[in-house]
């Protein structure tokens, strides 16, 4: 038969047996709570640098729209054979007109030049390219500048615009791009042939 003595010392013995398998089961739960914890942050680390080249991307693409509607009357010397940046071949010792002067500027914004760091340039997305282009030539003429970046991870390859296709990698899931048209319309048209005039 069992004493009280022996019943307390059973008790007590089978108390610290699940006291530390609660323990033990509470630092799992507690890991894998800290594991989800240091993804998640992982993850908004990511998209906060998404976000900081796609806010850099717009102001780069407004740049572009604004000296092309400052200079619509010449918007088809804009148009760039090769993507603008990176990897870009653009002769900017002397420009020769103002849309030549605008590209180049163009260039080095996309670049990054404004802002540098032990002498790298810093100011600008991964990979920043730009690329303009003049479907429709006729009037109502339409100009289409696109900037493409590289992003951190895949997503969807851009449809919008072909500007720097296959430039990152096999994967074209890490290009990232925007783009804005710009429509010119005629001022004022020749009364007796009927073409435009003025730009």
């Amino acid at each position: 038969m069992l004493t009280t003595a022996k019943l307390r010392r059973r008790a007590a013995w089978r108390s610290r047996g699940v006291t530390m398998l609660e323990v033990l089961v509470t630092l799992l739960i507690l890991t894998f709570g800290l594991l989800g914890v240091a993804g998640m942050q992982a993850q908004m680390q990511n998209a906060e640098v998404e976000a900081y080249q796609r806010a850099q991307a717009v102001v780069l693409l407004q740049d572009m729209v604004n000296r092309i509607n400052a200079n619509r009357k010449n918007a088809a010397n804009y148009v760039t054979a090769a993507p603008l940046g990176t990897a870009s071949t653009i002769d900017c010792a002397a420009p020769i007109t103002v849309a030549h002067k605008d590209q180049c500027e163009w260039n080095s914004a996309l670049l990054g030049a404004a802002e540098t760091s032990g002498g790298t340039q810093l100011g600008a997305m991964n990979g920043a390219r730009g690329c303009i282009s003049n479907p429709v030539v006729t009037m109502p003429r339409q100009v289409i500048v696109a900037v493409a970046w590289q992003g951190v991870s895949p997503t969807t390859a851009p449809g919008s615009t072909d500007c720097a296709q296959g430039e990152y990698g096999a994967d074209d899931r890490f290009r990232r791009a925007i783009i804005a048209g710009i429509t010119i319309g005629c001022l004022q048209n020749d009364p007796t042939t009927g073409t435009c005039v003025t730009p």
